[in-house]
């Protein structure tokens, strides 16, 4: 029986200043309600009049210069860096190669203090770090933009705000578990003459270090739930930037550090390890003793290397990779929503989203509309017609495309004929190269759509990163549920959609979606997008597919980077 609780830890002046804040997200996060803390708006009259003048000037004055905000950082003397720009010029920054040794020996001499200082007390410490990040968010969207290649509004949203809705969604996910642990208990057991009475006090220690390994694509969307889920636990932790994208990385570590110093840490309890292309230092760190948990975002050739060398290793190990992600069409009661809705998703950021669709599923006796029966080669027509028609004016669809990020993604895109031809399928739309007028030696292209039959699995199977996706014929909409049901149980998948009219389809679809182990939406024809997921309400993967074997955020995802220690004794 559980009769008294100690008392908890002095408290820090940083709690109350965020406790409101931590509050509110506390709430959404247990009702799963829209919240979002940080402004998606771009605009001066949210950010402040400079704010966007600002922004950009700080971004060009890190350009061709040391990133002298880690200077302090123990170092081997060397720097490194070979950014290029997605839209063509070059950055030029460089940044101080880490020294593993003596980082890894700084992260552990500062991991005491701040696992001492308590669950609350670091939760406040992130959410001030994400505070200082977003008064930062035009120059991070430059950032984000010229190493990702997403548009600029993307680049601000998904690179800063959303981004920060997701470190502090992750923070208090991560507080709330500890915070299910008491500080200390007198525990008391009925006896025959007389209870056996004990103190038993519990203690929260992180596991070490974490290491997280960052994508070329999505910088900080994708590295802050474990970055901030990490440190909001105890751990220290060492961020390893995809060599491409360093600088949005190495802005949040910059800041990271600073506060940490404010608030009266080691600035050590952050540390970025930048790296030259082609170094491979991440197998080097994930290696490493001092390592303990190890957050990934990349392509699933590494990822199942850390799932299995790295797991064998003793390390904990989360992983987002890639997969399948489809979309069954049955039948649809607004087929103007349903193309535009589609085009949308299709041309985000030219597919180059793991969230983006790929598979797409329709019978071979076709679909029936609000505008009439449609066959299967008209559904595949009336896709391509709708992006056609959206990515139709150059000006305003660079705004949408974005810049391809890879020569793989580009070789793709430019010979569509060829790669329908290896794959056996035919083009129902090829990409369309766009001039940017801002950036001429950026590579921008529109999507492409490959028709191939069900019986071609090879050419649909497999990840085809960027703006190319498959119409599908199936022998029925059966069939169709059928191939996303084993398709993403084998290959995996971030998000599956379904349009149909009938309410004994969708629940077939749900069923399907959950032994498939992966997110499903329904009927999207408005402003919402099968590849957009919403902090605080929607979880980004499930952990039930090959694709992730993780999700932003629920409990598993936060649970596991801290462990409890109790020490007993006799009252």
């Amino acid at each position: 029986m559980v009769i008294g609780v100690t008392e908890t830890l002095a408290t820090h002046p940083l709690t109350d200043t965020h406790r409101e804040t931590i509050e509110a997200a506390k709430t959404a996060l247990a009702q799963r309600s829209y919240y979002s803390r940080y402004p998606e708006s771009p605009s001066p009259r949210v950010y402040g009049e400079t704010a966007p003048q600002d922004g950009e000037m700080a971004f060009e004055a890190l350009q061709n210069h040391e990133f002298t905000a880690l200077s302090d950082q123990p170092s081997t003397g060397r720097s490194v860096g070979s950014e290029v720009s997605p839209y063509g010029p070059q950055l030029g920054v460089r940044y101080p190669k880490l020294d593993l040794d003596a980082g890894m020996a700084a992260a552990l001499a500062a991991m005491p203090a701040w696992r001492d200082a308590g669950a609350e007390t670091r939760a406040a410490v992130c959410v001030e770090i994400i505070e200082q990040v977003n008064r930062r968010s035009h120059e991070m969207a430059h950032a984000v933009m010229h190493t990702s290649g997403q548009p600029f509004v993307m680049s601000f949203q998904a690179g800063g705000p959303h981004a920060q809705d997701r470190a502090l969604e992750a923070v208090v996910a991560a507080l709330v578990e500890q915070e299910r642990v008491p500080a200390g208990v007198l525990w008391e057991k009925p006896g025959r003459k007389a209870p056996i009475r004990m103190q038993k006090d519990y203690r929260i220690v992180p596991r070490g270090v974490a290491l997280v390994i960052g994508c070329n694509t999505f910088p900080t969307w994708n590295s802050y739930p474990g970055l901030f889920a990490s440190l909001a636990t105890g751990n220290p932790v060492v961020v390893k930037p995809h060599p491409k994208a360093v600088l949005p990385l190495a802005l949040t570590v910059a800041i990271a550090r600073d506060v940490l110093e404010s608030a009266g840490f080691d600035r050590a309890l952050a540390q970025l390890a930048a790296e030259d292309d082609g170094t491979g230092l991440a197998k080097t760190l994930a290696l490493r003793p001092e390592v303990a948990i190890i957050d990934y975002t990349g392509g699933p050739g590494f990822g199942r290397w850390l799932e299995t060398e790295a797991v064998a290793a003793g390390k904990l190990v989360y992983t987002e990779k890639a997969g399948l992600n489809s979309i069954v069409v049955d039948s649809t009661d607004d087929l103007k929503g349903m193309l535009g809705n589609l085009a949308f998703s299709f041309s985000l950021y030219s597919g180059q989203m793991c969230t983006a669709p790929q598979n797409v599923y329709v019978p071979s006796d076709g679909i029936r509309t609000d505008e009439g029966d449609l066959t299967f080669e008209e559904v595949g027509e009336r896709i391509a017609g709708a992006i056609s028609r959206f990515t139709g004016d150059d000006a305003k669809a660079v705004e949408i495309l974005g810049a391809t990020v890879n020569d793989d993604v580009r070789d793709r895109a430019t010979d569509v004929p060829a790669l329908a031809q290896r794959l056996g399928g035919e083009v129902l739309l090829d990409s369309r190269g766009v001039v940017h007028p801002s950036y001429p030696d950026a590579v921008v292209r529109t999507p492409a759509l490959v028709a191939v039959d069900a019986g071609n699995e090879p050419a649909y199977t497999q990840e085809c990163f960027g703006p190319v996706a498959f119409v599908i014929r199936t022998g029925s909409t059966d069939e169709s549920l059928d191939l996303f049901r084993r398709t993403v149980r084998e290959f995996g998948g971030m998000t599956a959609a379904v349009y149909s009219t009938d309410d004994t389809v969708l629940e077939q679809t749900r069923e399907a979606a959950a032994d498939a182990g992966v997110a499903l939406s329904e009927n999207l024809t408005g402003q919402v997008f099968v590849n957009q997921t919403a902090a605080f309400s929607d979880y980004h993967g499930t952990g039930a597919n090959p694709a992730a074997n993780a999700a932003y955020t629920d409990a598993a995802f936060v649970a596991s980077r801290f462990r409890v220690v109790t020490s007993r004794r006799h009252v």
